[in-house]
């Protein structure tokens, strides 16, 4: 690399300074005691009959208070006399087996020990239908046969498309108890298609199968529950649009609607389906999404562990270390990719020996001569925005400083003897 260490050598980079972003805040501060009272107060409990088998939905996002909520739920199955078991509804994630989707479980904190009951992983599917198009519509093997079935999803914005329905229970019904089949057909017809052709296999799969009710999440900038919410059979098409909104003012940005280089310490599908949300870097794989910060480059320095070597989203950074090279498993990550019809997002970038070389080539592609002029940015992960870094460039250029607060001083960013960030 040594014709590359003659181009980057003399490239400098501006310092940087801590600071805070701030966000509206809503939280509920005992997220198990507001699971029960809602249970308790709705007609939940007439739903749950003495010895009948209840699937609940485990997904494979890192979504917050997890093991809390999805135990609360168990117990309360449990409480009214039922039989829970817990589906990985994930659609093709975890390499698409049986085996790697109760692992990504187990790495969520969700295990038959810690949550009191059985988790049936399967790739098993029935087909249940057709939507008008004429796509099949397929449902998890074991959830198809259990007596009820309880949805339990986090709300937001989708990283690919827009639609009334996005991330969601909706999605959880339509794509991750349809399992590797039923992802597959929903992709089928492209992301540009996908926000109708989920809400046409949910209506299927809730007029077919004994849904006895949905467990819907928001969330807030700070990883914390902003509500909890209950919803019926009926409510869930009418009101997770609802939620969706709700989720979308909530969550995280970044204060700058132009930055030269965004640096991303660690991406990754427990972060993000895309491993860095498209809505805060601004940067899309499909067309059937926009919005966010315009960014002219951006580097990535790590693949986070518990991705499991899944590089999806790789393709709209710019730049990678060696070390994020490394941590890619190719199969897993293109069987992403193909079945979400999406080879744009796993489009390897360029990869450079180390973090240092990945700051100084986003500095020196960036298009600004001067590196004190440089609108720099850092950041732990595309979910956790609360404390970044800027340049001084980058601050300058806030309009609202309310919503952001220094915690300190510039200083010169510093990297160790393999040349990786120290920060």
């Amino acid at each position: 690399m040594d014709k590359i260490n003659n181009i980057l050598k003399e490239i400098k980079l501006p310092e940087v300074v801590k600071v805070k972003q701030k966000f509206k805040v809503k939280k509920v501060e005992n997220v198990e005691e507001e699971i029960k009272r809602l249970l308790k107060e709705g007609s939940f409990k007439s739903k749950i009959q003495r010895g009948k088998t209840i699937a609940i939905t485990g997904g494979s996002r890192g979504i917050s208070h997890y093991g809390i909520i999805m135990k609360t739920v168990v117990d309360f199955v449990k409480e009214k006399g039922g039989i829970p078991f817990i589906i990985p509804a994930m659609g093709s994630h975890g390499g698409g087996d049986a085996i790697g989707q109760k692992h990504i479980l187990k790495k969520l904190g969700i295990t038959e020990e810690s949550m009191g009951c059985e988790i049936k992983s399967s790739m098993d599917v029935v087909e249940i239908g057709k939507t008008i198009k004429g796509l099949p519509v397929y449902i998890d093997k074991n959830a198809f046969n259990a007596d009820g079935i309880i949805l339990l999803n986090r709300v937001k914005s989708h990283t690919s498309f827009r639609g009334k329905y996005e991330s969601g229970i909706v999605k959880m019904l339509a794509i991750g108890l349809g399992k590797r089949q039923g992802a597959d057909v929903t992709h089928s017809l492209r992301f540009e298609k996908m926000a109708e052709n989920i809400e046409e296999s949910a209506k299927i799969s809730l007029d077919k199968l004994n849904i006895l009710f949905g467990v819907a999440t928001v969330e807030n900038a700070y990883d914390d529950i902003a509500s909890v919410n209950i919803l019926n059979k009926e409510e869930i098409l009418t009101k997770e649009p609802l939620l969706l909104e709700e989720s979308k003012e909530l969550m995280g940005k970044l204060y700058l609607d132009n930055i030269d280089v965004l640096i991303v310490k660690e991406m990754g599908k427990n972060i993000s389906g895309t491993g860095m949300d498209t809505n805060i870097i601004g940067r899309y794989h499909t067309k059937a999404a926009c919005g966010g910060p315009n960014i002219i480059k951006i580097g990535v320095l790590n693949l986070n562990s518990d991705s499991y070597g899944n590089a999806n989203g790789m393709g709209l950074a710019d730049f990678i270390s060696k070390k994020f090279y490394n941590n890619i498993e190719f199969e897993s990550t293109y069987l992403n990719a193909i079945t979400s019809t999406e080879p744009n997002s796993i489009k390897l970038p360029m990869v450079l020996e180390n973090d240092k070389y990945v700051f100084k080539a986003c500095a020196k592609t960036c298009g600004i001569l001067n590196y004190k002029d440089i609108k720099l940015v850092i950041i732990e992960n595309t979910k956790n925005l609360n404390e970044i870094y800027m340049s001084k460039a980058a601050y300058d250029e806030i309009e609202n400083k309310n919503m952001v607060e220094k915690l300190g001083d510039y200083f010169k960013l510093e990297f160790d003897e393999k040349n990786n960030l120290k920060l």
